[in-house]
């Protein structure tokens, strides 16, 4: 191999290598989040499980219930997505890996062979001398120089040579100990996910079973469904009276005072530059709002929509029921004003905040810790949650922009 053949070679590696970095950088970068991924799943699960093995001590087969174990069967399903797709990076790094080692070993064999070629060009160039005699049997003090010249030039030349090779051979080495540690990674990874898997098949054997039970229950379900409709629309009714009341004060008093108010758009709400910024910042925080409970799941989302494993079975909800422990404490999502304390049929303890002309709920409270008119700030208790007679501990939130209610679940932060 002649020299500028040598340095195309070289540099087909060099950028050979940069190529794989710059992907060894993206792998890495979808590792972590992965991992991210993961272990948010993970901590979910966790959850989960401390929560209906505290939740489910009277066994009882309800929606609730069935709600509960459906999320589970989710997120359980999640967990053993996230493992296959870390299974599959896993393959892709070793197949990479296993690339980078064969580039490797096929540079260790030129970088060895271009050595020998330098010995044997060098043995030839002085003629079997010896490097003394081939130094002083120069014709004169010229190509005395130059050959002291070369020897120079050989030497460092060498001594890159034998350096380069060590290095590739430390590399080499170094990429075949990653590769042995990615394969036993993937098969710690295939017994994760075997064991995610039938952790799986138990959840939805568990859900097909308390299924099975309510399937036979339709019309009890039915009317439970519907009375519990009747006991919202009330507790809607009455959520309305008291944000129409706000409005019908707060015009008052910007009438009475003429005082400087402002309304947002779509509100029709007179507002202080106090509430006005309070309600700004409230919309702002959208997506972003934390939840009244510090652990739990969302059991019945917002909405009208068919039940997801019930057949014939309407879902109706115009807030989001959280299941949680028993006992744990409620807290508000955002600054605010305590409006309104009550107790609602089949809701128990509610409290009412408003934050500009935002407005959110809190009910299935056992005891509120907070009174009308208080000021309150994002996070602060404001009671403990209720625990009904079938165990399942559960708050209802609900959030409204002046008489227009919304979605919780997209005002509060992705679990």
């Amino acid at each position: 191999m002649n020299k500028k053949s040598l340095l195309l070679s070289f540099l087909f590696l060099a950028f050979t290598f940069c190529f794989l970095s710059d992907l060894q950088a993206q792998t890495k970068k979808s590792r972590e989040q992965l991992e991210r991924e993961k272990a948010e799943v993970q901590q979910r699960l966790k959850e989960f499980d401390a929560i209906l093995r505290q939740t489910t001590k009277i066994k009882q087969n309800s929606i609730g219930e069935l709600n509960a174990v459906t999320r589970k069967v989710q997120t359980q399903a999640r967990l053993v997505n996230t493992l296959d797709r870390e299974i599959k990076l896993l393959d892709q790094e070793i197949r990479e890996t296993e690339s980078k080692i064969k580039k490797l070993q096929q540079e260790l064999i030129d970088l060895k062979a271009e050595y020998s070629r330098m010995i044997y060009n060098a043995s030839k160039l002085n003629r079997g001398l010896s490097i003394v005699s081939f130094v002083f049997s120069s014709g004169n003090f010229n190509q005395l120089y130059m050959r002291l010249k070369y020897l120079k030039q050989y030497t460092d030349n060498r001594k890159q040579q034998a350096e380069q090779i060590e290095k590739v051979s430390i590399q080499l080495a170094d990429e075949q100990i990653s590769l042995d540690e990615k394969r036993k990674e993937k098969e710690r990874v295939l017994e994760e996910e075997r064991q995610e898997k039938l952790a799986l098949d138990q959840a939805r054997k568990e859900q097909q079973g308390i299924v099975n039970n309510l399937s036979k229950k339709e019309k009890d379900i039915q009317k439970q469904i519907a009375a519990t409709k009747k006991q919202q629309d009330q507790l809607n009714r009455m959520i309305k009276q008291v944000i129409e009341e706000e409005i019908r004060l707060a015009e008052a008093a910007a009438k009475k005072s003429n005082s400087n108010t402002t309304k947002s758009a779509g509100s029709s709400m007179p507002m202080t530059p106090e509430a006005a910024a309070l309600s700004s910042s409230f919309a702002g925080n959208k997506g972003r709002l934390p939840w009244p409970v510090e652990t739990g799941f969302i059991s019945q989302g917002f909405g009208t929509y068919p039940h997801p494993t019930l057949k014939g079975i309407t879902m109706d909800s115009d807030g989001i029921d959280i299941r949680t422990q028993p006992n744990s404490n409620v807290r508000t999502v955002f600054d605010g004003t305590v409006t309104k304390i009550t107790t609602m049929p089949g809701f128990g303890g509610t409290v009412i905040i408003k934050h500009g002309e935002y407005y959110t709920m809190y009910s299935k409270l056992k005891t509120i810790s907070v009174k009308s008119g208080q000021t309150v700030s994002a996070k602060d208790v404001i009671g403990q949650v209720a625990t009904g007679p079938d165990g399942q501990a559960e708050v209802h939130f609900q959030t409204w922009k002046g008489l227009s209610v919304m979605d919780p679940a997209t005002w509060i932060t992705s679990k």
